[in-house]
């Protein structure tokens, strides 16, 4: 009677160890990333008041441009999960390679977009006439590294896939310093103003995905996997995908929903709506890192026959999810008087705030479940079911949203259907667990 709760706390402590060892470095590395653009507003931030206002704009555009192609990490991760999961090392790195040389791709077009419309493109962002100088020179140059972002996104899933999470911290981290290094030697050193932020950006990048492509290059070598361009495994990438481009494009949406109606209530509303938004975000960093562990994890259990362990391991992170969640709301309770004021010192816009951060601790333990499912789903390869379940999400948010200016409420009422948001992404993939429909095993879904 004693050996079954002694596999169980076995179970619980292993799924831990793994939860841990892959969602911590994933934490730090996700938390880097950002810090690219801190760094670069801070450095630029002293040449001028428009300069800086030209690198917002910039910065703006080639962050909706890269993450719209976060898939290349998601689907990538899945994949080569499954692979691993099934034991052949050398269609994991394969199947990674496409994911690469797919992002290289994307990458390619993308400049051929970006540099010839780029003073269009800052225009339509709204940038000033003594901003979109600035602006456009950002981002005409800082373009130029958008292949090397996209390889290091789809490289990222390569080592997720193969249980690694601390390589993307390291480079995340040796990135971040080269970065604010070269920076401040190209910007002040060589007096090349804005223009020396974006090349410091590009050369750090560049960088990064030569670390990248190294360290799998080897891998491949090692394993007796093929380099080159396959048509069929990047086709089949794509493919893999488009349904994750679907969702975060409906997500991107409903935050820029949330957004617009903030900034239709006026000037202390909207101000409060982005301090609260990049908590919301950084909060988001810390739930993610567990879900990137569910898409690790739960990929290599069903690519190894065993959906058992995959619903134990879906289970316990769920719990993870819940846990965390829990602790991030209280800390924003408790920490509310501390936050704001590193923000702003308008009461207008404290008294905005305060009560919408209610609405976000309470929301936390709802996020911390729908995090760590949305990994568990992408992790087993079930992109067209999450694309659906945003849709309908933004079908349900927008009119919500829309009506917040007629019925009142400001900015609470704002971060209310946010939270509703949050619910009904709850429901819809809740669903789709307890249906265990997403559980098909085998090295390829």
């Amino acid at each position: 009677m004693t050996q079954a709760p002694a596999r169980r706390t076995t179970s619980i402590r292993r799924h831990d160890r793994e939860i841990v060892a892959l969602a911590v470095p994933a934490f730090g590395a996700l938390v880097a990333e950002p810090l690219f653009v801190m760094v670069d507003s801070a450095i630029v931030g002293h040449l001028g008041t428009a300069q800086l206002a030209g690198l917002g704009v910039a910065s703006a555009l080639l962050t909706t441009a890269v993450s719209v192609f976060v898939f290349l990490a998601y689907a990538t991760t899945a994949a080569v999960a499954r692979r691993v999961g099934a034991g052949d090392l050398q269609a994991a790195i394969r199947q990674g390679m496409d994911g690469i040389w797919l992002a290289l791709l994307l990458g390619a077009a993308v400049i051929a977009v970006v540099v010839p419309t780029a003073p269009a493109l800052v225009d339509l962002f709204g940038a000033s006439h003594t901003a979109a100088p600035y602006a456009t020179t950002y981002l005409r140059i800082s373009a130029l590294g958008i292949p090397a972002m996209l390889a290091v996104l789809a490289a990222t899933g390569v080592l997720r896939g193969l249980q690694d999470t601390r390589t993307p911290l390291y480079v995340a981290v040796a990135g971040f310093v080269a970065n604010a290094a070269l920076n401040a030697g190209l910007v002040y050193g060589a007096g090349l103003g804005i223009a020396g932020s974006a090349w410091g950006t590009v050369i750090a990048q560049c960088g990064m995905a030569a670390v990248y492509l190294t360290v799998v290059i080897r891998g491949a070598h090692r394993h007796g996997a093929s380099l080159r361009p396959d048509a069929a495994g990047i086709r089949a990438s794509a493919q893999a995908g488009v349904p994750l481009l679907v969702r975060t494009l409906s997500l991107r949406a409903i935050l820029m929903i949330a957004t617009a109606v903030a900034a239709r209530l006026g000037d202390a509303d909207i101000a409060a709506h982005q301090i609260i938004l990049s908590l919301w975000n950084l909060l988001a960093f810390a739930l993610d890192a567990i879900a990137i562990a569910g898409q690790a994890i739960i990929g290599r259990y069903l690519g190894a026959d065993d959906p058992r362990g995959a619903r134990e391991a879906c289970r316990r992170m769920v719990q993870w999810g819940i846990a965390v969640g829990f602790v991030l709301g209280l800390l924003v309770v408790i920490g509310r008087p501390l936050f704001l004021p590193l923000f702003t010192s308008d009461a207008v816009v404290k008294d905005t705030a305060l009560p919408a951060l209610v609405m976000v601790a309470l929301s936390q333990p709802i996020c911390g479940v729908v995090f760590v499912l949305d990994g568990v789903l992408m992790g087993a390869g079930d992109g067209p079911y999450l694309a659906g379940a945003m849709l309908v999400t933004l079908m349900v948010f927008t009119p919500v949203a829309l009506l917040v200016p007629v019925l009142g409420g400001g900015l609470t009422a704002i971060w209310a259907a946010m939270t509703l948001m949050m619910a009904v992404r709850l429901l819809t993939l809740w669903l789709r667990s307890r249906s265990g429909r997403w559980i098909v095993t085998g090295a390829t879904r």
